[in-house]
């Protein structure tokens, strides 16, 4: 699949078959994760694969909570009516964990303290694309309190869950969601 293709064809997915996804399938998408780019080559990145359901059961749990703090702070309509059951439903869940310690600059620079999570974003998009060109749906997911997976994941409380990449075979591929033109959001200096 072209590059361009698979760029504009991946989709966020919330409805998952149940068919597993095989170990070796999940190899390969953490091998396309790993090209990602870091700061200083540091590799910020450690990933934990969840397939057992008890686990998946207590992530869902805690983002349903997590999904009313933030719509009784926020007033957000929208957020009521998002479900969330695709992580219970997805076969794998891949927790992608960075390690603030391996920022690159982050103790010489101000403001580059969050460049471990850069590297994280994408090897995080490599893994989608990498799920698409698979065939599989994949969904990029955050609606969570960092402290509370801390706990379900067992962490070490110095590392931070990034993100959630849910996977597993699509029900449902969703339509293209709308794009702003590119001209709007550029500016060129010349």
């Amino acid at each position: 699949m072209d590059i361009f293709t698979a760029i504009r064809e991946r989709r966020s997915c919330r409805n998952f078959l149940p068919d597993p996804v095989s170990d070796e399938t999940i190899e390969k998408l953490l091998e396309a994760a790993i090209w990602a780019p870091s700061p200083a080559n540091n590799q910020p990145w450690e990933f934990i694969i969840i397939k057992n359901q008890e686990v998946k059961e207590n992530i869902h749990k805690e983002s349903r909570v997590c999904k009313k703090r933030l719509f009784e702070k926020s007033g957000w309509n929208w957020i009521d009516r998002y479900q969330v059951n695709f992580l219970v439903e997805a076969p794998v869940i891949v927790a992608v964990i960075g390690d603030p310690e391996k920022a690159g600059a982050h103790k010489f620079l101000e403001g580059t303290e969050g460049t471990y999570q850069h590297a994280c974003a994408a090897a995080i998009q490599n893994m989608l694309l990498a799920a698409h060109a698979l065939g599989l749906g994949a969904l990029w997911f955050t609606l969570f309190e960092k402290e509370d997976i801390k706990k379900i994941l067992e962490l070490n409380p110095a590392k931070d869950p990034v993100a959630l990449v849910c996977l597993g075979m699509p029900a449902v591929m969703p339509t293209p969601p709308p794009r702003k033109d590119v001209k709007g959001k550029t500016v060129y200096m010349r």
